[in-house]
């Protein structure tokens, strides 16, 4: 069953308090990809132990694999039971299209990324098509995010090292941070300061100087993606800085699998798999909780 315009709006008028209060108390907020019910359980649970506010998200193959609609349903049917303050993020949208359908159905935060889809977009079309989606989301309040250029790395486990030389020429700047936002008009820059997506062999190292000078130099939000495999300190000092939004989706994919594997080994003749995903989602619950912690969340609900 589809949400009400007033019901809509109403959303997302506290996912924009929400983001006020991230800055205003220093906190991040944890948005985490789901792609089966079982993680979304498990950021249910964590937020309703820790009592924070999360956003859950779906990226383009998540929408494919969950249906947007659905996703929309099973998000506010687990709000309803934990009694959570919890939001819904789409990831990575390829397409304005799609961006306007995940508006039409809800969706408080949207972020629209051009370049994902064609690498060689040029930063005429990124504007436009991003200021397109701004303007169409203020119907509903949700709140645009964006970036002027690709973000590198995939939200999986990688066996090679991080090129930190490559990584470096996709750095965002403050001038360039700037000049997107008083361009497009939205409302969570994704910022570029050795984050990347997916979980490496190495940690990963982000430019806090840097950080600190786009948060000088903006007064919109600040997202941050790839957070996965990245050491607590830098979360932490991310959020004081002025960080609202911290993406996770690689080190929950790790640990559902690994405990899934484990799981099935210890019980080869198991078939009602139902018996067997509560101690995977109690293994991602814990991931979740942890980075929870890190971002300064625990304690931040507002239901």
């Amino acid at each position: 069953m589809g949400l009400t315009i007033s019901e809509i709006r109403d959303n997302t008028m506290r996912a924009r308090h929400l983001m006020q209060r991230t800055r205003q108390q220093h906190f991040a907020v944890g948005a985490f990809n789901i792609d089966n019910q079982e993680t979304l359980i498990a950021i249910c649970r964590a937020a309703q132990k820790l009592n924070s506010p999360v956003l859950v998200e779906v990226s383009d193959g998540e929408v494919k694999a969950l249906g947007l609609e659905n996703v929309r349903d099973m998000v506010d049917n687990y709000k309803k039971e934990y009694g959570i303050e919890i939001y819904l993020n789409l990831d990575h949208s390829p397409s304005v299209e799609a961006a306007k359908r995940a508006i039409d159905a809800g969706y408080e935060f949207i972020h629209i990324d051009i370049s994902q889809a064609n690498h060689g977009a040029t930063d005429e079309e990124i504007i436009a098509k991003t200021k397109e989606v701004v303007e169409y989301a203020k119907f509903t309040g949700a709140l645009v995010e964006s970036e002027p250029h690709y973000f590198g790395g995939s939200s999986n486990v990688h066996d090679e090292e991080i090129n930190y030389d490559e990584i470096k020429k996709t750095f965002s700047t403050p001038e360039g941070s700037k000049a997107f936002i008083d361009a497009t008009g939205i409302d969570t820059f994704a910022a570029a300061v050795g984050n990347l997506h997916g979980k490496y062999p190495v940690p990963k190292i982000l430019d806090l100087e840097l950080l600190q000078a786009i948060r000088d130099a903006i007064s919109c939000q600040i997202s941050l993606h790839g957070g996965s495999g990245t050491p607590i300190h830098f979360y932490e000092e991310a959020a004081r800085i002025g960080v609202s939004k911290i993406n996770i989706n690689s080190d929950m994919r790790f640990a559902f699998r690994n405990e899934l594997e484990k799981v099935l080994k210890e019980n080869p003749n198991e078939y009602a798999v139902v018996k067997l995903m509560p101690q995977v989602y109690t293994a991602v619950q814990a991931v979740v909780e942890e980075k929870i912690n890190a971002f300064g969340s625990a304690g931040k609900a507002v239901v």
